[in-house]
Parts: C-alpha cells; structure tokens; sequence
C-alpha cells in the first residue's frame, strides 16, 4: 500500500534467511481492522508506504543451520507479529507485548501479503490440527484474550463485551472457551450477536433495539456485570463501559477511541474501579488461542465473511470500506 486507499501489486526479491530465521511461504493472510484504518488513512500507527498483512498461515520452505530441528519444510505454521526491543521498560517488565519500540508486520515493517517471508524461528507457532483458515485467525483472537487475561476474568465472573467484531469474538471466546466465565455480548447487530453466541457468549444485547443498562442489570442481578471488555473504540461504549461495570469492578480497553473521551470520574474512586489497557498479545495467549482452536469449539467457518484470491485483496478492502458492518473478517488465499 504506496498510501492511503492505494493498494498496488509490484516484484519483490525472495529474502535471504538470516541465521536463526526461516523462510515461509504464505498460503493465507487475514485482513484486519487494522489493515482497513490503514486503508482508509485512520491508523496512526501506520507508515506508508507499506506491505500489509500480520495474520498469517505460511509453510516453512527453508531453514539456516541455527534452526532447532523441530521446524522443518513442509511445516503449516503461524506467526507472532511483534518485535521487542527488550530493553525498555514494558519489556522489562515481561510485557513484551506493550515494547515501546514494538514494530508490527504490515504497520511498522513490511508484512506477509508477499510470496515469501522470512522470520526468526521463535516466533513461529505449530499444531499438527489446525489449517490454514485456522491459523490466520490465531493472532486476531490472541488479542481478545489477552485483553482477557488483562482483566484477570475467572470462571466464577459475569463479563460484558462490547463488539462482536474480530476481537470482540476474540474476547468472547477467551472468556467463554478458555475462562470459563460467563458473557454477555453487547453490539447493533443481530447477525453479529449470533455469531458471539457460537463463539461462547450465553445472552446477547442488540443495543440499538434494548435498553442497555436495564438489561445488564436484569441479567446481573442489579449488579453490573464484573468485568466489562471494549472491543469497538467509540466513546459512547468507552463511557458505557465504566457506567456499567460493577462496583470493584475491573473495564478492559482494547479499541481505541477515535476522539477524545468525557467521562464522569466519580465512577472511577466511588466504584474503586480496575481499568486496563490491552495492546497486542503474548506468546502464550496465542498459545492459547491454538488450544481453544484444536478443541473445535470456535467457529472458524462462520468467522470468515469472504476468502478472495491476492489479486483481489484492494478490491476486498475497499468493498470493506464501503461496507464495513457487512464483514467480519476477510482472508486472502495466495
């Protein structure tokens, strides 16, 4: 993408693995919220011009002499996306996943929709159950549930999500699938609501047709539920989300919002509430993200709205943008 809303395809050299790197070829990419901000020029995060494409399905091709014999040409694997300096203070911290100098494929540096990649082996992650569809769907999840894991959810927690989007639903099924807890998906569409019962939510609230807070509190017991997880990034559900979590309660944030947000602080002392950042994702949330995917419990084929040739990957991406509440997700199959 040479800039905003200009997708175009050129020749790139096949790269040269380094020592301790593997050189993939790419089978499947999925397009993400991410990627369509980049599109329509929203993603601040975003340098141009730039290779897209972090959610990745890919077979080892070749591997240099440092590589563990594990990893293998002919292996189907998925890829973590992130770099870490190590060395500032979130890395310090073991929160590698928040590195302040993080590089993501496809935003920062050049990412997979190309034919070849190379990658240092230890960001490569391999089931011997999951496909291609499967794996490009790891790292999008693997966000949700490390914004689960943020929110220190439990089995005994009753947890809100607003957004049953991609991370959403990634949210949904951390908390559903892998927690255990109980979910309440909150969004403005009843198809999308369907598909966040499959994911593991046990009641849905379509808040464009119910009063939201009169059904939280019917179905919490007029308590608010625990733990409430904003996967959207407006600021009607950035302050929906403090307004209705319980008192002690914990908020999760992994949207961002796209204006600055006015709340009612009183909530936060008078409630003694927790509220968190999410970004990214760490190795071992997609570690889980892969167990929950082995189990078949998720619903890979209802997740993916469309699965276009590369070729088609600028037209899917503005037919998106044209209509974003019409996908869920698009995967790309090269």
């Amino acid at each position: 993408m040479n800039q905003p809303g200009v997708f175009s395809f050129g020749e790139a050299a096949r790269p040269e693995p380094r020592p301790g790197e593997v050189l993939l070829q790419i089978e499947r990419v999925g397009l993400c919220g991410s990627d369509l901000s980049a599109f329509r020029g929203l993603n601040p995060m975003q340098i141009y011009p730039r290779i897209l494409g972090h959610e990745i399905a890919a077979t080892i091709v070749e591997v240099t002499p440092d590589v563990p014999e594990a990893w293998q040409p002919g292996r189907l694997v998925t890829v973590v996306p992130y770099t870490a300096c190590g060395a500032c203070a979130a890395c310090r911290a073991q929160r590698s996943n928040a590195c302040q100098h993080n590089q993501t494929l496809g935003v920062q540096r050049d990412g997979a929709f190309t034919e070849f990649l190379a990658v240092p082996w230890q960001k490569l992650l391999h089931s011997p159950r999951l496909t291609a569809a499967d794996y490009a769907l790891v790292e999008p999840l693997s966000v949700g549930f490390h914004g689960v894991e943020r929110g220190r959810v439990s089995a005994a927690d009753t947890v809100a999500v607003f957004g049953a989007g991609m991370i959403g639903l990634g949210a949904i099924a951390g908390a559903a699938l892998h927690k255990k807890a109980r979910v309440i998906a909150i969004d403005l569409d009843d198809q999308k609501l369907a598909l966040a019962r499959r994911a593991g939510a046990a009641e849905t609230i379509n808040s464009a047709t119910e009063n939201l807070h009169d059904r939280l509190r019917q179905l919490t017991g007029g308590d608010g539920p625990a733990v409430v997880i904003e996967a959207v990034g407006t600021d009607e559900t950035y302050v929906a989300a403090i307004n209705e979590v319980s008192f002690a309660g914990r908020v999760v944030y992994i949207g961002y919002a796209k204006k600055p947000v006015t709340y009612e602080t009183k909530f936060f002392v008078m409630k003694e509430l927790d509220i968190i950042g999410a970004r990214n994702a760490l190795p071992r949330d997609f570690e889980n993200v892969v167990s929950v995917l082995e189990s078949g419990r998720y619903p890979v084929a209802e997740t993916v709205t469309r699965v276009v040739p590369f070729e088609q990957t600028g037209a899917a991406l503005a037919g998106w943008s044209a209509q974003p509440s019409t996908i869920t997700k698009i995967h790309v199959d090269f």
